[in-house]
């Protein structure tokens, strides 16, 4: 049965346009159409939609308040479009935090293009939002039992040994669709005095990160910034890479970050992979890795390399992600060392470095 979609957005002709990209694939189907916030709502109680693209600026009532109406009324998967500036940036924050799962930028000329690349990007998204998990910034229920108590290593004697409890250098997390929030959530969790550096890669467009820096800073009691190239990795210092750029782990000065424009035939910029790649060769066996929520693979491949030096992987729980993709290749390589519900990934890297 195709995905039912509901596309809302005060432009005529970005409606038509997002109406025939998804007519066009047999596994969408359009169901209505609306121009502004308060019709939006309406409709989705009316028409019950498997998923609703969603326009910020537009009369009557706004994207973000829309989508906040959407999810105590009847909550509903929702992929928003903004405007690739900082404001724009700003405004996207606010409807994830208000219960958006992704978000697009939102480019008349690109979709104007009868582009083959373009149309696939649009559908694969909205296709993938459909099937997510609804948290609206929040863990459910029945994600918070407690899964942090490791099995107890037993000799032949049996006698329990202790796990060793190796020296963090470095903490290293990696997230996509459904990060902004679950990083706001781990963060806010690390005290101010927290005693290792951490570097940060989340998949969002270049005018994004430095607005997602900003607020994960307001709200945290470490420090949080957007990656300069040279940047010093500091105790309690975390370093977010730049969007449309490669960040890698650097052992000169001390330790530091380098921001490099990258290879072009890498799909993601930043990539989890590449930073978690480097800092494997920085720091053998001294980085906690923490794979989160997000579509596709990114990760696995770096967190391979820190595995083979002895680090530490662990990866967010499938009932507290909105997307379980990126943990998930993790966990199938074999590679996760522990799964970890997001409510307590925080407190538990907070233990993990004290």
């Amino acid at each position: 049965m195709p995905v039912k979609v509901l596309v809302v957005d005060d432009s005529g002709f970005f409606r038509r346009r997002l109406v025939e990209i998804f007519e066009a694939d047999p596994r969408l189907t359009v169901i209505g159409t609306a121009n502004n916030g308060k019709e939006a709502i309406d409709k989705v109680q009316s028409l019950s939609p498997d998923v609703v693209t969603m326009d910020y600026e537009m009369p009557v009532l706004n994207g973000i308040d829309a989508v906040a109406n959407i999810m105590e009324i009847k909550p509903t998967p929702v992929l928003m479009f903004s405007s690739l500036t900082h404001e724009g940036a700003k405004v996207t924050l606010d409807a994830l935090e208000a219960g958006a799962v992704d978000f697009m930028p939102k480019n008349f000329e690109d979709i104007s293009r009868d582009s083959a690349v373009v149309k696939r990007a649009l559908v694969d998204r909205v296709l993938a939002v459909a099937k997510t998990r609804l948290t609206g910034g929040r863990v459910p229920i029945e994600a918070l039992a407690p899964r942090e108590v490791p099995k107890p290593i037993v000799t032949d004697r049996g006698v329990i040994i202790p796990r060793v409890r190796k020296r963090v250098s470095l903490v290293a997390i990696g997230t996509s669709t459904g990060g902004p929030m679950a990083l706001q959530t781990v963060l806010s969790k690390l005290p101010k005095d927290f005693s290792a550096p951490l570097v940060l890669v989340q998949h969002m467009p270049a005018a994004f990160t430095s607005a997602f820096a900003d607020r994960l800073n307001n709200i945290c009691q470490i420090t949080v910034k957007e990656a300069q190239d040279g940047d010093r990795l500091q105790a309690g210092v975390a370093l977010l890479a730049p969007g449309g750029k490669q960040m890698m782990v650097d052992p000169r000065n001390g330790g530091c970050v380098r921001i490099l424009d990258g290879d072009e035939r890498l799909n993601y910029k930043p990539s989890v992979d590449v930073t978690f790649g480097s800092a494997s060769k920085c720091y053998p066996g001294k980085v906690l890795s923490v794979v989160m929520t997000g579509m596709g693979a990114d990760g696995r491949e770096g967190t391979r390399m820190l595995k083979n030096t002895g680090s530490r992987v662990w990866i967010q729980s499938e009932d507290s992600c909105v997307i379980y993709g990126m943990p998930m290749a993790v966990e199938k390589a074999g590679l996760a060392d522990d799964i970890i519900d997001l409510q307590h990934i925080g407190e538990r890297i907070a233990r993990e470095v004290s």
